[in-house]
């Protein structure tokens, strides 16, 4: 009897903790599968009423990324100092919000604006759910929870391709954002019922640091995306680039001189932080390149349904769900450079295959996913031990806020650079008379409108230039890849310990 009296307080506990979890891990899916989800709709988009130029379908994807990359940190420390719950509950409205106006708009200019909206709202929750998770949970059980909350976190993309491609076999890109929405709408009055309050921390929130560093990424990305449309040696590709490096070097500059950072560019002095950091890019930079240029590849190329080419990703999940608890007794026996050089290495080989699969069966496109699955399976739990260990244990909110925003950034360029190339390489391989047309179609469906006997010809023109892309993301994955493993070999410098 007294042992059961003695339980019985704390059993609630445990199954309010277990609520959170589940509530957190959720919320996190969400915000994470659509940026995997609008892939699906790529084509939809094309061909719709929107109209949008190649560019603009790059930037209705980045949209979301960029802003949740550049903001998530800002928004981790604005939760820290108004309250964990009401910057989670915030987010989800904001992120509900900008969906609906993403489904309703008429134009690429109000969608842009959508989904800038839908990525603000995706940087208040991401960050948050950590901190009311850990707050929710009891110290034993925390390491347990981290973990569900990062598998979650893992699968997102596979649920935004399954989901997502579900969701558009129903019916049109507007029942996307609209089912995105109403999800939203239900995590957030489940996050409100079951997430417990936390306590305010004194932050110093940095908005001239933010604003240098939105707009520095912003630029970096205009001038990537629009290179092929406009040219590379253009007035507005030429600006992109130079206002990206006097912005970046501004928001050092600015960094350096606040008292309390968005994010202190001293901590880079540490190469091993400086390389795992470059390691998460790179492997979210091959991550989402593939996904971006998977989906559309597998619709035009192979004429699959949106749900069989949201299915058609499965395969690189295996061995995330296989093989992952295995990764630190492997990690312990062999070390984090051998690791990290098996990890890149695979990825690069899968996405190198891939770009030879994708006329071949199936199957074999398959195994080359497989492939790319192993090289994720190796490097995220390696790279996230490793920008832990490279900061002392009282900045571990600093290394999860840095571990979320590479992780979006290597997201945003991995689609604009990948789509970048990818559009290159389908005009280029176009016909003589459409090459020739002024102006040259740079999507499938502005080439189908001009020339739609050549069907099969612009399809061959597409998936030719989608071979292009995934050989370029396999030499990045690769040389960038060297140079992570070289980094991750050095132990932290003194001056971060």
């Amino acid at each position: 009897m007294a042992s059961t009296m003695l339980e019985s307080p704390a059993r609630p506990a445990a199954q309010r903790s277990g609520l959170v979890l589940v509530c957190m891990s959720v919320c996190t899916a969400l915000v994470v599968g659509f940026v995997a989800a609008i892939n699906l709709a790529v084509p939809k988009l094309a061909a719709s009423s929107l109209q949008p130029t190649s560019s603009e379908l790059l930037w209705i994807v980045d949209a979301y990324v960029v802003i949740f990359a550049c903001l998530v940190i800002p928004a981790g420390a604005a939760g820290d100092k108004l309250g964990r719950k009401g910057t989670l509950l915030t987010g989800l409205a904001i992120f509900a919000a900008g969906a609906v106006v993403s489904a309703v708009a008429p134009d690429v200019a109000l969608m842009l604006t959508g989904r800038a909206v839908t990525g603000l709202g995706a940087a208040c929750v991401l960050p948050n759910c950590v901190g009311i998770l850990l707050h929710a949970t009891a110290p034993e059980r925390r390491t347990h929870a981290l973990a569900i909350w990062a598998a979650a976190s893992g699968i997102g993309g596979v649920v935004g391709n399954v989901g997502g491609g579900a969701v558009l076999t129903a019916g049109s890109w507007h029942m996307l954002f609209a089912a995105v929405a109403v999800l939203a709408i239900g995590c957030l009055a489940w996050a409100a019922r079951s997430a417990p309050r936390s306590p305010r921390h004194e932050r110093t929130l940095d908005l001239p640091g933010t604003l240098l560093f939105v707009a520095a990424v912003v630029a970096l990305l205009i001038g990537i995306i629009e290179g092929p449309e406009q040219g590379w040696g253009s007035t507005v590709v030429l600006t992109a680039f130079a206002a990206g490096v006097a912005l970046s070097v501004s928001w050092v500059l600015v960094e350096l001189r606040v008292a309390h950072p968005m994010l202190d560019p001293r901590l880079f002095r540490n190469p091993q932080l400086s390389s795992v950091s470059l390691g998460m890019t790179v492997l979210f930079f091959g991550n989402f390149g593939l996904f971006y240029v998977n989906a559309s590849l597998l619709q035009y190329g192979r004429g699959f349904s949106v749900l069989q080419t949201g299915l058609g990703i499965i395969p690189l999940t295996v061995p995330l769900l296989v093989g992952t608890r295995y990764v630190p007794r492997l990690i312990a026996r062999i070390g984090a450079s051998a690791t990290l050089a098996a990890a890149f290495a695979l990825g690069s080989a899968g996405l190198l295959g891939l770009s030879y699969a994708s006329a071949m069966a199936y199957p074999l496109y398959a195994a080359a996913l497989v492939v790319v699955g192993l090289g994720i399976m190796l490097a995220a739990p390696c790279l996230t031990a490793q920008i832990a260990s490279a900061l002392p244990v009282e900045r571990a909110g600093i290394a999860g806020g840095l571990q979320s925003a590479t992780r979006e950034l290597g997201s945003a360029l991995g689609v604009a650079v990948v789509g970048t190339v990818l559009t290159a390489g389908f005009t280029q391989h176009l016909p003589a008379a459409l090459q020739a047309h002024s102006p040259t179609p740079r999507t499938v469906k502005e080439a189908l409108t001009l020339a739609p006997s050549d069907h099969d010809v612009i399809t061959a023109a597409f998936t030719q230039g989608a071979d292009t892309a995934l050989r370029t993301a396999a030499l990045v994955v690769l040389l960038a890849g060297a140079l992570v493993v070289v980094g991750a070999g050095r132990g932290p410098s003194t001056a971060t310990r």
